[in-house]
């Protein structure tokens, strides 16, 4: 895809996958918001066949809100395979962009944390044509891999924040069994994980302190 869009003669780019799952009629309808000064217009899936099984709902619900509490904003599809943006613009985070299944997602989030403006459209999801590639279970692995690589490159006090809740949430519960069974271990747990979740805000703190000096450099 990255090769596909350097080799494009023209500045405005679309994307779609090639398995009937897009409803490739929307295409003006996007070019008509793009021209409004958008910086990429993306289809918002719908629809039963979007839903998918279980499985797939709780995945992307898990991926939805990592990539949402990244961006600090609601998104309504993290990874539309149907869009259209700038060849210029998008080539400049083509060096942190994913080269895998990843690719969307990753743009997606390289415009909404570098304040692009991004428009939402709904359309309906059709069903496949064919047999998807996409391995679920590794693919996701992968993109999970890349958000949290994204999220320690853009805004990394975010991802130490999660792991402070965490332990703050642990510290609660060796607390209540503390308090229901009177266990000494489990208050000593819970000690060590209220020390523990400053500590990890603390390199958070850090690790942002550093991302603002390396780009200045």
């Amino acid at each position: 895809m990255k090769d596909g869009i350097k080799s494009s003669s023209n500045d405005i780019i679309f994307i779609t996958d090639a398995d009937g799952t897009y409803p490739i009629e929307k295409i003006p309808e996007l070019l008509n918001e793009y021209k409004k000064g958008f910086n990429m217009v993306v289809g918002a899936r719908q629809g039963k066949n979007y839903d998918g099984n279980f499985i797939k709902k709780i995945n992307r619900k898990i991926l939805k809100f990592l990539v949402e509490f990244t961006a600090g904003r609601k998104i309504p599809d993290i990874n539309s395979g149907l869009r259209v943006f700038s060849k210029e613009e998008s080539q400049v985070y083509f060096n942190t962009l994913c080269d895998t299944f990843s690719f969307t997602t990753s743009l997606t989030l390289a415009y909404l944390m570098n304040n692009k403006f991004v428009k939402y459209i709904p359309i309906e999801y059709h069903k496949r044509v064919g047999n998807t590639k996409v391995k679920l279970f590794k693919d996701s692995l992968r993109t999970l891999q890349y958000i949290v690589e994204a999220i320690l490159f853009y805004n990394p006090i975010k991802i130490f924040i999660i792991f402070s809740i965490i332990l703050i949430v642990l510290s609660v519960f060796s607390f209540g069994f503390t308090f229901l069974w009177g266990l000494k271990s489990t208050f000593m747990i819970g000690i060590s994980c209220i020390f523990l979740s400053i500590l990890m805000f603390g390199i958070g703190m850090i690790a942002t302190i550093l991302k603002q000096i390396l780009h200045k450099i």
